[in-house]
């Protein structure tokens, strides 16, 4: 592997990370009121973008954050739709 996949990898892992606290208390105390339903589409399409991106250029880092952040992203915004 080299540098620039390290730094995409350990960039992907720190900014994907950052979506698991939402999506536990969210899950947790159903508690949608501070969530943004317009920010939460917008955010999930694009990353869906980057994902396509990261496929099309066979880049890992992209793909593999961007498969998990889509996911993630998703949970929150089908708990916004669901607990609202």
């Amino acid at each position: 592997m080299t540098l620039i996949d390290t730094i995409g990898f350990l960039a992907a892992v720190l900014t994907t990370a950052g979506f698991l606290p939402q999506v536990w208390h969210t899950w947790r105390t159903r508690d949608v009121s501070g969530i943004s339903l317009g920010m939460y589409c917008v955010f999930t399409s694009g990353t869906a973008g980057w994902l396509v991106y990261g496929l099309l250029l066979s880049a890992w880092p992209i793909i593999i954050a961007n498969a998990i952040t889509l996911t993630l992203a998703s949970c929150i915004l089908a708990m916004k739709l669901r607990y609202r």
